[in-house]
C-alpha cells in the first residue's frame, strides 16, 4: 500500500527538500549580491570619509567628490609614507590579523583595547598632499559592548580637529550610540590634540560631565564606559602608538613657518 501524506518517512523528505532548496537559493543570493554589498560598503566609507571632512552634500556624486581626496600609506612605526602598498586597495583591519604585518600590544600600550595593531595604515589628505588642508585618520577602540570605528579629521597644523564620526559600534541607544549625535560631533571642532609644550602625548579627551578648554568635550550622559572607550581610542591613535609620528611632522612645519613669519616682521621693523 502506499504511504500516507502524513508517515514520518514523507515529512521528513519533504522538510529535507525543502531545506536543500532553500540553501541553495540563500547560497545564490548570497553569492550573487556579494560584489553589489562590497560596493555599498565602499560607498559607504567613502560617504563618512566626506562627512568627517565637513564635505559631504546630501545628493552629491560621492564618487567624485572623493576623487579630490588623496589616499596614502603610512608606516605607523616611522611616521613616513611608503609606497609598499596600493592605498586604493590597502586593508589595514587585515593587515592587524596578520602577524607578519602587525604587532601585538598589552598592557599600557593596549589602552583602546585591541590586541593587536597593524604596521601600517591609510590616511586620507584633503587639498595638497605636501601641505594638506585637512588629514582624515581611521581610529577604533573598544567602547562599552564592543568595537567602535570611525574616523577623525584633522587640520594640516596636526593639532586642530575639524570632525569625528563612528561608523560602526553596538552602543546603547540613547546613551553611549549618541556618539553618532551630530550635536556631540559638533563639540570637537576646533579642540586641540596636543598641549603647546611639544609634547606627543595627546591633551584631548571626554570630561567627566561637561567638558572645558581646549582640550575636552562633553562626556555622555549615562555612559561613562563608552565616553572612557573614546577617550582611549582617541589617545591611542593620535599617540606615538598611532599617528603621533606622522602627525608631528605636520606640527613641525607649522611651528617653522611661524619661527620665519617672526624673523621677517622683525626684519621689516628693523628696516
Amino acid at each position: 500500500m502506499a504511504q500516507s501524506n502524513n508517515s514520518i518517512k514523507k515529512i521528513l523528505i519533504v522538510a529535507f527538500a525543502l531545506c536543500i532548496v532553500c540553501s541553495v537559493v540563500v547560497s545564490t543570493a548570497a553569492v550573487a549580491l556579494r560584489p553589489m554589498q562590497a560596493l555599498n560598503e565602499e560607498l559607504d566609507r567613502k560617504t563618512n570619509i566626506l562627512r568627517v571632512a565637513n564635505l559631504y552634500e546630501s545628493g552629491m556624486d560621492v564618487e567624485a567628490a572623493f576623487a579630490e581626496i588623496e589616499p596614502r600609506v603610512v608606516d605607523l612605526r616611522t611616521g613616513e609614507y611608503t609606497d609598499e602598498f596600493d592605498p586604493d586597495t590597502f586593508n589595514h583591519f587585515q593587515a592587524a590579523r596578520d602577524p607578519a604585518s602587525s604587532r601585538t600590544l598589552s598592557g599600557e600600550r593596549d589602552i583602546a583595547g585591541l590586541s593587536r595593531q597593524e604596521n601600517y595604515a591609510t590616511v586620507y589628505l584633503v587639498g595638497d598632499g605636501d601641505d594638506p588642508e585637512q588629514i582624515i585618520v581611521p581610529i577604533r577602540g573598544q567602547g562599552l559592548w564592543g568595537l567602535m570605528r570611525g574616523y577623525m579629521s584633522i587640520e594640516g597644523d596636526g593639532n586642530t580637529i575639524v570632525g569625528i564620526t563612528y561608523y560602526e559600534h553596538s552602543e546603547t541607544p540613547g546613551l553611549g550610540a549618541e556618539v553618532n549625535n551630530p550635536r556631540w560631533q559638533s563639540q570637537w571642532e576646533g579642540k586641540r590634540i596636543y598641549a603647546d609644550d611639544g609634547s606627543l602625548t595627546p591633551a584631548i579627551r571626554v570630561a567627566r560631565g561637561s567638558g572645558s578648554g581646549e582640550h575636552e568635550v562633553d562626556g555622555l550622559s549615562g555612559a561613562t564606559l563608552t565616553s572612557n572607550g573614546v577617550t582611549n581610542m582617541v589617545q591611542f591613535w593620535l599617540s606615538p602608538e598611532g599617528f603621533g609620528e606622522y602627525l608631528a611632522r605636520f606640527r613641525e612645519d607649522v611651528s617653522l613657518d611661524e619661527a620665519q613669519d617672526a624673523d621677517v616682521e622683525l626684519e621689516t621693523e628693523g628696516a
